[in-house]
């Protein structure tokens, strides 16, 4: 069982900065591929960015790549989300979930909300 809470939202104006947290409780956190989704209002939940268990890997979405930066601390049992030159369009629901190497179960956290005023 793994249980997650993201912190760190709130409002900001375009082309400012923001970091977002995941905070993990539950064992083997460096077992964990832990990922950020974002939630429009009205729109699908997307794919925003991965770390892999170690943290030598990483992936994003096009929409954020070179913009955003995910990084974990598997000592602190955390993984960061920094955000940067933020858009209106990245206005959303901010998620993060995790899924254990070699599991199909996922686990999501309650979600912060990040706003970007043009």
């Amino acid at each position: 069982q793994m249980q997650l809470e993201e912190s760190g939202g709130g409002l900001v104006q375009a082309g400012g900065s923001l970091r977002l947290s995941c905070a993990a409780s539950g064992r083997a956190f460096s077992s964990y591929v832990i990922s950020w989704f974002r939630q429009a209002p009205g729109k699908e939940r997307e794919f925003v960015a991965t770390v892999s268990a170690s943290g030598a890997n990483t992936q994003y979405a096009d929409s954020v790549k070179g913009r955003f930066t995910i990084s974990r601390d598997n000592a602190k049992r955390a993984v960061d989300l920094q955000m940067s030159s933020l858009k209106p369009e990245d206005t959303a629901v901010y998620f993060c979930k995790a899924r254990r190497l070699g599991s199909t179960t996922d686990y999501w956290g309650q979600g912060t909300q990040v706003t970007v005023s043009s």
